[in-house]
């Protein structure tokens, strides 16, 4: 065995606990080229075996497809006809002269027309004429579409119900006039003032802006919650009078349901923005009903979860881009089929797409238990290739280790000294480059996000997203005073360059006294110690790094100031206790932080550095637990603000070492403390 492949077993040795079977299996490349050659002779001793095969699932697929093209013609057909009513009816209408003058005149000819319109359609749901000064004239069927009688109150043995609204200069009439199926009257109601406006309905304006036919929906009616479509056209010698008619679309999900393909087929309708509006399932299109009452997207989570055919479809639907035909999927472990039919007919239903899928096994189930039956008889063995195996795994696997190490690398975030790989085979090269590009981008990355910081989470075994435990923590919170001011009065770039001379500085002091800047927020700094690398001293630290950053801030502003740039006076909020640490976000981005009342406390104490005068301010917590090691100034309780019970507040003014002989405790004398202070 060579070295490399020495190597390769040691990194599979140290492999995660619940790769045991994968690392008994596992052997060195030319092993495995070896038994792929193989593998591959045997296949081809069977062709026959095969073909059979091959032959029985087109041919069922084959025909499942025919019967879904089919199937798909019919819907497009029935279709066709919904939009051809009601273009019909809008285009008969707009050439019309009696309507083109508002109610009351003319009304028996503008009757006689609009009930002719619903009588003689299947789709039609209604018909109307809007003019430009409020008035209107609709008519509807109440016998074909029964949900008008609770709609509209319609007495016993109503067909057809008549609406007109009249303006005059003493106000607005509205007047509903309901007749039987001879266009006998069974019933009139009159109302005043309505607030009814066709000119502000949506096809009514876009029929004007367009001068033309226009479309709106499918939406579903906010008065009977039928799901329709609505075609509109201007009036030939009035662009003003606008003439429109809602036809049915829910009969499309009853075809879908009584004609399907097969027993577990399922059929779909999407419009020009691929958003489902009917459903083969009458359950699901109920609820898509109800959706749309709320909101023109229909695309219901909880729909999904109910038909898991559905999310496939979709994104595939999204993939064909409008284009038509059939295709492939899986569902689960299941194949499917389906084949897209896009509207073709009409230029404003231009872009709906009908959809039926179907399970693959409906159609080559027989093909498929043909082939169980056959691999049962396969049998010759061909040995062969073994030699060439071994010397291209050889040639192969120098290359691969070398780039093993290399990864080896990008993995500890290490990337200098690494020398790019080249092979004789292409695709090597083409892994080699896709490495290369991967150690710039990581590398890139990690100018963003601190090394040590992903070192640390990772060997803390933290890095997976939602992964939070509750622990003691020591935080620290930083901020310059009146930073707002000093961007103000000098240049963005001016004041990035100093800032990334500030955090180079403060991110040094920081890991020296081994803790972790979890994040810059603006010109402020959010510290922590004892996560993710546990550290019993992490209080002490924290002090010590508390105090170390104001004398190195201090010396940074004494160079500033002598050159003349602005100073970035500094405070410090100091607090343990305990926090959720630990990676939090989504799969796609991730944050590694702390929460809870031990963080708020450290910042508050750091905003509360103006109230006393003070730079560094600690918690309670923090004076208890820092014992004799470092001197403080008693402040006594103070209120934070967003808490309700005070908290300890002292001064963190220096290490005992740095003051006298002697440890110095927190009862020092007052004049001593305020000359250290000062």
């Amino acid at each position: 065995m060579t070295k490399q492949e020495a190597e390769g077993g040691k990194a599979a040795d140290s492999a995660s606990p619940g790769l045991d079977m994968a690392k008994r299996w596992s052997k060195p490349l030319r092993v495995h080229l070896s038994f792929t050659i193989v593998a591959l002779l045997v296949c081809i001793s069977v062709p026959l075996m095969w073909l059979t095969y091959l032959q029985g699932h087109a041919a069922g697929i084959a025909a499942g497809e025919a019967q879904m093209r089919q199937f798909g013609l019919r819907v497009l057909d029935s279709y066709q006809k919904v939009y051809n009513e009601g273009y019909s009816a809008v285009s008969t209408a707009s050439v019309l002269t009696p309507l083109l003058s508002p109610p009351p005149m003319e009304m028996t000819a503008k009757t006689d027309y609009l009930l002719k319109v619903l009588q003689s359609s299947s789709y039609v749901d209604g018909i109307y004429v809007g003019y430009p000064g409020g008035s209107f004239v609709h008519a509807v069927s109440v016998a074909r579409n029964p949900r008008w009688v609770g709609a509209l109150q319609a007495p016993p043995g109503t067909a057809y119900a008549l609406r007109t609204i009249e303006k005059s200069a003493t106000g607005t009439v509205s007047k509903w006039r309901f007749l039987d199926a001879d266009n006998m009257p069974v019933g009139e109601r009159t109302g005043e003032n309505v607030a009814y406006d066709p000119q502000r309905r949506p096809w009514y304006r876009a029929a004007v802006r367009a001068g033309g036919q226009v479309s709106v929906g499918p939406y579903v009616s906010a008065t009977t919650r039928s799901l329709s479509l609505t075609l509109a056209m201007p009036m030939a010698k009035n662009k003003d009078i606008v003439v429109g008619a809602d036809v049915l679309l829910e009969t499309l999900s009853q075809l879908l349901n009584q004609d399907a393909v097969s027993k577990r087929a399922r059929g779909y309708v999407f419009d020009s923005q691929d958003r489902l509006f009917v459903h083969s399932d009458p359950g699901i299109m109920a609820r898509i009903i109800d959706r749309l009452s709320s909101t023109p997207v229909a695309d219901d989570p909880s729909i999904f979860e109910s038909d898991p055919v559905l999310l496939p479809v979709s994104a595939a639907l999204r993939e064909k881009g409008g284009n038509g035909g059939p295709i492939r999927f899986m569902v689960g472990n299941e194949p499917y089929i389906a084949q897209i039919s896009p509207v073709a007919f009409s230029g404003v239903l231009r872009g709906n797409t009908v959809v039926l899928a179907a399970p693959l096994d409906d159609f080559v189930g027989e093909s498929n238990r043909l082939l169980a039956k056959n691999l049962l008889i396969a049998g010759g063995l061909v040995l062969a290739g073994i030699v060439a195996a071994i010397l291209l795994s050889r040639l192969v696997s120098k290359a691969l280790y070398a780039l093993a190490g290399e990864a080896k690398q990008i993995g500890n975030l290490e990337f200098e000294g690494q020398a790019d790989t080249y092979s004789r085979i292409s695709e090597i090269n083409v892994l080699s480059n896709a490495l290369a590009a991967a150690r710039d981008a990581i590398h890139t990355f990690s100018l963003y996000v601190p090394r040590e910081l992903v070192r640390k989470i990772v060997g803390s075994g933290q890095a997976t997203a939602g992964m939070a435990l509750r622990q003691d923590v020591t935080i620290v919170f930083t901020d310059i005073q009146d930073f707002t001011t000093i961007s103000e009065q000098h240049s963005p770039e001016g004041v990035v360059a100093l800032l990334s001379t500030y955090f180079e500085l403060m991110n040094e002091v920081v890991e020296r006294h081994d803790g972790t800047i979890v994040q810059y927020i603006g010109d402020s700094i959010f510290a922590m110690w004892n996560a993710p690398v546990a550290d019993p001293q992490h209080v002490e630290k924290g002090c010590a790094c508390a105090l170390a950053l104001k004398v190195a801030i201090d010396e940074l502003n004494s160079a500033n100031r002598t050159a003349g740039r602005p100073e970035f006076i500094t405070r410090y909020g100091l607090h343990t206790g305990p926090a959720v640490v630990g990676s939090v976000g989504a799969h796609s981005r991730r944050q590694y932080t702390a929460m809870g009342d031990t963080v708020n406390v450290a910042s508050r104490l750091e905003g509360m550095n103006k109230q006393f005068g003070t730079t560094i301010l600690a918690s309670g917590a923090v004076r208890e637990l820092a014992g004799e090691a470092f001197l403080f100034r008693d402040l006594g309780l103070a209120q934070a603000k967003g808490r309700q019970e005070q908290i300890e507040v002292f001064e963190l003014l220096a290490e005992n070492a740095q003051v006298g002989t002697g440890p110095a405790s927190a009862a020092a004398p007052t004049k001593q403390l305020n000359r250290l202070g000062s």
